[in-house]
């Protein structure tokens, strides 16, 4: 488990743009999760100690993932042109869009998930760390108008269910955090959709977070 401190360097060393502001954003996000934590579930109470790393890191890890590794696209939410939107689906208590939306103040960030009580935790959390930036919405996916740039998430469902919820939704890709037997999962997902080679890419998380935690979790980039 790691503290602010020590998060706090991780980040300044991820992400160099980063700004005061935003860190005393994520600095924050502990003391405003443990008070609505002890209201409404949506953290394991146990867990809470690793808030840092095992919520906002992973989340992160989404964007590290971009920035080594899709330099254009970590470009076009840091200075986005075209009005760029990104989906959390299934946010829960708000990550890994709460998160992202700290790290990139200029994209337009919609967190949605079917259980209201979640979705209220996320935007109170929203609110009180001043991000204009996020919108919460309690929906399910199929209802959801338009399309967006990116659709993130956390381990929501398996692939085989989740792909079909945001299929035709997204312009640039989902990028999916996941553990576990994701081969299989992947190798399903391909087939049923008939998706083709080269179209889903994967990336360990502990490349960058080398803690035996990450081992074994993925960010899945669906194109």
């Amino acid at each position: 488990m790691i503290g602010f401190s020590q998060f706090g360097a991780i980040i300044q060393e991820a992400f160099p743009e980063v700004g005061r502001d935003q860190l005393d954003k994520y600095r924050q996000l502990e003391d405003l999760y443990r008070d609505w934590n002890s209201k409404i579930n949506v953290i394991s109470r146990k867990d809470m100690d690793g808030i840092y790393d095992h919520h906002v890191l992973h989340s992160l890890a989404i964007a590290y993932y971009l920035k080594a590794w899709k330099p254009e696209d970590y470009a076009s939410l840091t200075e986005p042109r075209d009005g760029i939107r990104v989906l959390d689906l299934g946010t829960g208590g708000g990550f890994p869009g709460i998160p992202l939306a700290i790290l990139f103040p200029e994209t337009s960030f919609i967190l949605c998930d079917s259980i209201r009580k979640k979705t209220l935790v996320a935007s109170e959390v929203a609110a009180s760390l001043g991000l204009n930036n996020v919108e919460v919405v309690n929906a399910r996916a199929e209802s959801l108008p338009g399309k967006f740039g990116f659709v993130v998430s956390r381990a929501v469902s398996s692939l085989t269910d989740f792909y079909p919820w945001v299929r035709g939704k997204y312009t640039k890709g989902i990028l999916y955090l996941k553990g576990g037997d994701i081969n299989r999962e992947i190798n399903e997902m391909m087939g049923r959709f008939k998706m083709r080679k080269g179209s889903v890419s994967t990336w360990p998380v502990n490349s960058w977070l080398q803690d035996s935690y990450f081992e074994g979790k993925f960010v899945i980039n669906i194109l």
